[in-house]
């Protein structure tokens, strides 16, 4: 992926938050990277390089930023509508293939060697799918070490490292801290045992009331249900159950996880920015919308209208089937 510099730099300066996940600023000066709308002084451009993924980032030897957490940042857009090879491998690395079937399992499901597969994603990513998906597992060990009281050894399995010993050297290298001092440093862990909460970054903005009430007007008994701004549902995910509870906020959906298996914390977030079209650039749709003579008011007065989506292929394919027979509300009754 080809990233213009002057682009890329002007965001920065601006500190434009709608770039945050799009690409990422490594400073050759301090060995950091961050997320564009990083509130940090702007570095000098002789200083900097760009990369187009927190990986690539990795690979090229900086560590993530604890002021602004670039890999907390909202996915690329792109991720969530190509429907090319390397659209659909970062769908299914964020659904946690690559830890479950390994980089073999990701290239028998995309139809490709992995010789070829790896070529793609360094080129378009500058990184292979071991080095996204290492990205994600730090992430995922991160919010486990600063969000739960499990074990240090218990966090680096769950987060889908091979070893201790590898845990350790990958936090180390990513936050330039151990996972104990990551510890060490964290806010005072709230709330039941075996409970995960979490704040889940959009670009705004975001139109909550037309969110849920598409997904309230299609809650099945049983599987998911709205209590005023509330929207709960079960999942089943790759190694068991779990129950989610999201709360859109101002900057943040702020999300409540209950897991059978605490390996499934990646794939259960991607599933539940996947189903709220989290990872959105709604400047750019309003923007297409908007340009249409008959839906630009609808767009000025209502913007950043979302398309949620569902929690797996299954049910998005059974609810779609279902409701071209009948109307939503027939549809409900069906299901039901």
């Amino acid at each position: 992926m080809e990233l213009d510099f002057e682009r890329c730099y002007r965001a920065v300066d601006s500190r434009d938050q709608r770039f945050d996940g799009c690409f990422y600023t490594a400073v050759r000066t301090t060995g950091i990277y961050c997320r564009p709308s990083c509130p940090a002084v702007t570095p000098k451009r002789q200083n900097v390089t760009f990369y187009p993924s927190a990986a690539a980032a990795q690979r090229g030897g900086f560590r993530a930023c604890r002021r602004c957490r670039p890999d907390a940042a909202p996915g690329s857009p792109e991720w969530d509508v190509r429907a090319d090879t390397v659209g659909r491998a970062m769908r299914l690395i964020g659904d946690g293939i690559v830890d479950r079937e390994g980089v073999a399992g990701l290239a028998t499901r995309l139809g490709y060697t992995e010789r070829h597969l790896n070529r793609m994603l360094t080129t378009e990513l500058g990184a292979g799918p071991l080095a996204l998906a290492r990205a994600q597992r730090a992430q995922t060990a991160r919010i486990l070490v600063e969000t739960t009281d499990l074990g240090l050894a218990e966090i680096a399995f769950a987060a889908g490292f091979g070893s201790v010993r590898q845990f350790n050297d990958t936090m180390l290298e990513v936050y330039a801290q151990a996972p104990g001092k990551l510890r060490e440093t964290r806010p005072a862990v709230r709330g039941e045992a075996g409970v995960i909460n979490l704040r889940l970054a959009y670009r705004a903005p975001l139109h909550v009331a037309a969110l849920l009430e598409f997904l309230g007007a299609r809650t099945l008994p049983g599987v998911d249900e709205l209590d005023g701004e509330t929207y709960r549902r079960g999942m089943v995910l790759p190694h068991g159950s779990a129950r989610v509870e999201l709360r859109p906020g101002e900057r943040w959906v702020f999300a409540t996880l209950w897991l059978s298996d605490v390996r499934d914390l990646a794939p259960a977030v991607a599933r539940c920015r996947r189903l709220l079209d989290l990872d959105a650039d709604p400047d750019a749709v309003d923007a297409t919308l908007g340009a249409d003579p008959g839906l630009a008011e609808v767009v000025r007065k209502e913007p950043g209208v979302r398309v949620p989506r569902a929690v797996d292929g299954f049910e998005m394919a059974v609810r779609a089937v279902v409701g071209q027979q009948v109307s939503v509300s027939g549809a409900r009754t069906t299901l039901g």
